[in-house]
């Protein structure tokens, strides 16, 4: 479908989304949130497509939510706005698809709370990350308060969001925010390239290794162990696992189906 905040491309098993609002430095107003939404769940139903990539278009990833839009809110436009966030959020995260932040410049605000719903997050050297809302005199609205300290500590995270200050992409690698810092010109390249290897893997077991991590983590260790053993053991009844220890004892690439 056609939209008019966002690019959506597709090759080779790959969904790309990107932001494309540069002169407001893709910052997210309602219409964005939802266009972002329905981008992933085309993506989603697309039997074609094994990984999702999310960036934004020149020297922004999302330099947070827009503020011109949000200044003359009421709290129930404000709680409206925020439930739309959260659910963009939830559905990238609950998506079958593993998907790759490529964070080029700011994430800051409501884009740092977009890479943190992502499962793999690639930033650019130059990139700044951070939740600057106590500025603005309000608290994050789309999850920063809740995923900055189950990926960062309590402790960073309070740092972190009392100062508002922005940390540099090494730092917040430093800290466990993202996943690996790459040169700016060689960011896309760089994603692409580990989306290529996930996508080369079997989708369905993309899908239960995402549930399993995201399930989890909010699960007591015991119970957490005894879903890992009910999705090892239902991988049993996929053609995927059949493929994959054949082609392994026959000493060739798999060619996984994602059945």
């Amino acid at each position: 479908m056609a939209y008019k905040n966002i690019l959506v491309e597709k090759k080779d098993g790959i969904g790309v989304i990107k932001i494309n609002r540069p002169k407001v430095l893709n910052a997210l107003n309602q219409e964005t949130i939802k266009e972002i939404t329905k981008a992933v769940l085309e993506l989603e139903k697309d039997a074609k497509i094994k990984v999702g990539v999310i960036t934004g278009e020149g020297k922004a990833f999302i330099a947070g939510a827009d503020i011109s839009a949000m200044v003359n809110m009421t709290t129930l436009q404000a709680k409206e706005f925020a439930e739309h966030g959260h659910n963009m959020l939830n559905t990238i995260e609950k998506s079958r698809l593993p998907f790759i932040a490529a964070v080029n410049g700011y994430a800051l605000g409501g884009g740092c709370e977009t890479l943190m719903a992502c499962d793999i997050v690639i930033a650019g050297k130059s990139a700044l990350l951070g939740q600057p809302e106590i500025n603005l005199g309000i608290s994050p609205g789309f999850g920063g308060t809740q995923r900055l300290p189950r990926l960062v500590g309590r402790m960073k995270a309070k740092e972190l969001l009392l100062t508002g200050r922005n940390v540099s992409a090494e730092d917040a690698q430093s800290i466990g925010l993202v996943n690996m810092v790459v040169d700016d010109e060689k960011l896309i390249e760089e994603t692409m390239k580990i989306a290529g290897k996930i996508a080369g893997k079997s989708s369905v077991q993309n899908c239960f290794i995402k549930e399993l991590v995201n399930k989890g983590v909010d699960l007591d260790l015991n119970t957490a162990n005894a879903l890992e053993i009910s999705y090892f053991s239902s991988s049993f009844s996929t053609q995927d696992q059949k493929e994959g220890m054949k082609a392994f004892l026959e000493k060739r690439k798999p060619d996984f189906k994602g059945k």
